[in-house]
């Protein structure tokens, strides 16, 4: 018997991957290229993602992942990638300006200068989004100060997944996960905002929107020469990685989702939402969940990168060793609480760690540090039940840090309720997978 496989184009920023996924969720083949930013040509010290480039690597990894299958079973497509960037085109084809990466610093005055254009309270109260230099609404910005002819010539703005989306049908469109990215949509209405898009003096030039899972069109034939992928094949709409990594670890209404990694990005799902300064200046951004009438309201903060740091400045005879997370871990179960505080704001206060004394292990340094991020944990699902209007009763946990079990009792500990890991890693491509059948009616 025939089983249905979707390719799920993943573009992320250390790698780009094809992903064929059945409809049982399990992974059949995959492939993976490095990705890399580019120094960008027209301004100094910026940088940019070649679109070229990186449609080039995925052409490489679909044919690869299409020779380990059958893909007559092959019965859609989507893609996911990061947020918020994208790049001014004409209806044409042309691009008018690189992709600005994330990454890129040029945006960072731009938004500690928002309030000349409009009062950020009013701006966070309408889109929900949080006061990140590389929101969309400050490349806008840019452009009409730097660049003001590229926003005239262009007929539209085109975020990432979709400027894919155009290679494989010659489709426009705007999906509405990655617009929630922008800073310039309305949290409530799941549209773009006039009121933000009139105070920066732009136009409303955003293709049409479409949802997760619509069918946005059809692999072409010059797509599908250079990929292997079969003409007409459908190609649908999946959008920003992290709204497909909440839907694909099974969080439901009011579930909280700790994706647990360099950093931790604690997410949840609910129907209710505030915007209100408070909640701005504790650093709560909402955006549009996969499926309409759902937010994610989150947070994020340093994770495993402060661990990393411990490693390698308290365990370095150690630090190549295949099982040093294992050495760690045991080494901090037998370790006592001791008086050690841990600060891990190490992005705003460089860090702090107090109570040292002569005698004090490095196991009891990582263990306080565990401590330390178990507690920030339980500060901030506080206030996003305070955002969302919710009570949680437990904490669905994706990424590498849900594989420490230390770390997982001693959040249980903190929060009071049922601390959940998660087996699958794969939550971004299992939940565009998942969103991409269901939208074929499969």
């Amino acid at each position: 018997m025939n089983q249905k496989i979707v390719i799920v184009l993943d573009c992320g920023a250390t790698n780009v991957r094809a992903v064929a996924i059945n409809e049982k969720g399990n992974i059949l083949a995959q492939q993976s290229v490095p990705n890399n930013t580019r120094p960008d040509p027209h301004f100094s010290g910026g940088l940019i993602w070649d679109v070229n480039e990186i449609w080039g690597k995925l052409v490489k990894a679909t044919k690869q992942v299409l020779s380990l299958i059958n893909k007559t079973e092959v019965i859609g497509i989507t893609i996911t990638s990061f947020g918020v960037d994208g790049a001014p085109m004409k209806k044409s084809g042309e691009m008018l300006y690189p992709v600005i990466s994330w990454a890129c610093q040029r945006t960072a005055p731009i938004m500690k200068n928002i309030e000349k254009y409009i009062p950020l309270e009013r701006l966070y109260e309408i889109s929900g989004v949080n006061t990140f230099s590389f929101n969309t609404i400050n490349k806008f910005i840019w452009f009409k100060e730097n660049k003001a002819e590229i926003l005239d010539q262009m007929d539209y703005f085109v975020f990432m997944p979709s400027l894919l989306l155009h290679k494989l049908t010659g489709e426009f469109v705007t999906d509405t996960t990655m617009a929630g990215t922008s800073m310039m949509t309305d949290i409530r209405t799941r549209k773009f905002s006039e009121e933000i898009l009139d105070a920066i003096g732009n136009e409303n030039k955003f293709p049409n929107t479409v949802e997760p899972g619509d069918i946005v069109g059809k692999v072409n034939s010059k797509a599908s020469k250079e990929t292997g992928i079969p003409k007409g094949i459908p190609v649908v709409a999946a959008g920003h990685d992290t709204q497909f990594a909440i839907f694909g670890s099974g969080a439901k209404k009011n579930e909280v989702v700790l994706s647990s990694g360099t950093w931790e990005i604690l997410m949840a799902r609910t129907a209710n939402i505030k915007t209100s300064k408070e909640l701005l200046d504790q650093g709560v951004t909402i955006e549009f969940d996969a499926r309409p009438g759902l937010y994610n309201p989150g947070l994020q903060w340093l994770g495993s990168g402060i661990l990393e740091w411990i490693r390698h400045t308290f365990y370095t005879a150690e630090s190549n060793q295949k099982n040093i997370y294992d050495i760690m871990i045991r080494g901090a179960e037998k370790a006592e609480s001791t008086n050690l505080s841990m600060g891990i704001d190490f992005l705003n206060e460089n860090g702090i760690l107090s109570g040292l004394g002569i005698h004090t292990k490095r196991e009891e340094v990582y263990r306080a540090t565990l401590e330390a991020l178990a507690k920030k944990t339980k500060n901030s699902l506080q206030i996003l039940e305070q955002a969302g209007g919710f009570t949680a009763d437990s904490i669905i946990v994706v990424g590498g840090g849900s594989t420490n079990k230390l770390w997982n009792q001693l959040r249980e500990k903190e929060l009071g309720i049922p601390v959940k890991p998660i087996d699958q890693k794969e939550t971004t491509v299992l939940g565009a997978a998942m969103v991409a059948i269901r939208g074929l009616g499969d």
